[in-house]
């Protein structure tokens, strides 16, 4: 059992809308999203589960509950609307079926039936639907007064989302009047809809329990909107106190520019990083409950949403070395191109920090110190990245504090000694990947800059593995060696990619003499040293050398 959970269970959509039981989407949760892809998807999906005889899996439903009554609905409520849409297309056709007068009353009580088991009651006196299913603040006033009550849409000054909500009621229209053309085919439908597809259905009691299970899930793989749940939280505490819809559209607006801003990023995840450049660190599973404890009035919410919106921009360009902000930085571009390269996030935070507080010299100096620490650390190391963050969340309180920092205070604990570092470099391997071919050919471009003066444009330049992993006769290596040397660095070079089309695996001689033609200076050497044979000796003694110039190269 995931900590927090109340009770987990299979439920069929004819289960969840039994029993007088309600749900309602938060007020501040986003609004309707789907689309005609996910329309159509899901539409074929139940076309081939009816043609197979089968169930449908619609994935995780979690609810929040202290009366097993009343849901909100923390995640879920795009699959839950879309399939109260699908039955209201389904209604409507039913209801409007040509016969004879006796069929077409026969047909209006069956739709009534149909509406009040699965969408609600209509109010005879106001024409609206009390509904089994609220939507949020901006869907469900169009929804209850439309949708549910089948009334005649309005064309005009509707939002996104409210079209959103016109346009999957007419596509499911159009899908179900041209499949099922008499009411016992449309009352089958609905029978295999209602009982067929089913969901694993998450409770909990409150917001933090909730807040757990998404972490926990998301662990796993199963991606949930986390970040819908924090921006409930903060709405609701900015509207604790009543607060005039203009300042709560205020709220919705800076939201919106956040998530424009980060694009595909999370805003949780966002926010994780956010929070963690201005206090103690805090880690995930953690999160929600630190915001909790901190964020209790409308101030609080307004100030933390302003300074979010502040800081997005500085955290995406952090994570771009392509950012505008960089335009006319080019030692910041490359720095931050080379954390990107090797996958490196932990610094985020005091990077955050460091560029709101110091000055734009300092920031470039201790981003290039971060950079040399990862690549000692992350890259060839490959310590546990986690241990970072406290070291690094030392160091940004103190920025945030002092607008200043000590070269000491960096190295202290996660600055790899040159001993371990050249040991580690000795021997690292670089398996084949996108990555690890870009981190090689940086490597060797760096300590051919080191080496001889020469600069060498990578993007122009392939990684040349000297020992092929596919070697001909000629080289006289049985397998076991070469799957224990081929990777390593010392078996690895930079030629360009004109002359490595014509190596594959060819002999060592041969290769010498495409070597002999590079421009780079590391390549020709190779090609015009006395060796006739590249054995396992030649690798280590390679890459030994390698290793005591990287400590020079790599080190603050």
């Amino acid at each position: 059992m995931i900590q927090g959970i109340k009770n987990t269970s299979n439920d069929t959509f004819s289960r969840l809308m039994g029993n007088g039981l309600h749900y309602e989407v938060p007020k501040y949760q986003r609004d309707y999203a789907w689309d005609k892809e996910q329309w159509s998807d899901f539409w074929y999906d139940l076309m081939q589960m009816i043609e197979e005889n089968d169930s449908h899996y619609m994935g995780y439903l979690v609810l929040q509950t202290i009366d097993d009554r009343n849901y909100q609905i923390i995640d879920g409520q795009q699959r839950l609307t879309t399939i109260c849409i699908l039955i209201l297309a389904v209604v409507d056709t039913l209801r409007k079926l040509p016969g004879t007068e006796k069929e077409q009353n026969d047909n209006q009580k069956r739709a009534a039936n149909i509406h009040s088991t699965y969408i609600g009651n209509m109010d005879m006196l106001t024409l609206t639907s009390v509904n089994k299913l609220v939507l949020n603040r901006n869907n469900d006033h169009f929804y209850r007064t439309y949708l549910s009550s089948l009334q005649e849409m309005p064309k005009r000054g509707l939002k996104i989302s409210e079209k959103l909500l016109k346009s999957a009621f007419e596509t499911f229209k159009v899908y179900v009047e041209s499949k099922y053309k008499t009411a016992e085919t449309l009352i089958l439908f609905i029978d295999k809809l209602v009982n067929n597809i089913f969901f694993t259905v998450i409770t909990v009691t409150d917001e933090l329990n909730a807040f757990k299970v998404f972490e926990t899930l998301n662990a796993r793989g199963v991606q949930l909107s986390s970040s819908d749940l924090l921006k409930n939280y903060i709405f609701s505490v900015a509207n604790t106190h009543g607060l005039h819809h203009i300042r709560l559209d205020e709220l919705e607006h800076i939201w919106a520019e956040i998530a424009d801003i980060l694009k595909e990023f999370q805003i949780s995840e966002y926010l994780r990083f956010y929070w963690n450049s201005t206090h103690k660190t805090v880690r995930k599973n953690q999160l929600y409950k630190t915001i909790r404890n901190e964020i209790k009035t409308p101030e609080k919410a307004f100030a933390l949403l302003r300074d979010m919106r502040k800081k997005a921009d500085i955290f995406m360009a952090l994570r771009s070395p392509d950012d505008e902000m960089w335009r006319n930085h080019q030692d910041i571009s490359e720095n931050i191109g080379l954390l990107k390269l090797f996958n490196v996030i932990q610094p985020l935070p005091l990077l955050m920090s460091a560029y709101s507080n110091l000055s734009e010299k300092e920031f470039s100096s201790l981003l290039a110190k971060i950079v040399v620490i990862s690549f000692r650390y992350n890259v060839i190391c490959g310590k546990n990245p986690n241990e970072l963050e406290s070291a690094y969340n030392k160091l940004t309180l103190d920025i945030n504090k002092t607008k200043s920092y000590k070269i000491e205070d960096i190295k202290v604990g996660i600055y790899i000694s040159d001993e371990e570092f050249e040991q580690t470099f000795t021997y690292k391997e670089f398996i084949y990947s996108s990555r690890n071919n870009q981190i090689a050919k940086y490597i060797l471009a760096k300590i051919e800059k080191f080496e001889s003066g020469a600069s060498v444009d990578i993007t122009n330049s392939t990684l040349e593995h000297i020992l092929p992993d596919n070697p001909n006769d000629t080289w006289q290596w049985d397998d076991v060696k070469i799957q224990q040397f081929h990777y390593r660095l010392g078996n690895m070079t930079l030629l360009e990619a004109v002359k490595n089309r014509d190596l594959g695996n060819i002999s060592f001689s041969e290769k010498k003499a495409i070597y002999k033609k590079s421009t780079v200076p590391m390549t020709c050497a190779i090609g015009n040293s006395d060796s006739e044979e590249w054995t396992e000796r030649h690798i280590e003694q390679r890459q030994k050398n390698m290793a005591s110039k990287a400590k020079g190269i790599w080190k603050i």
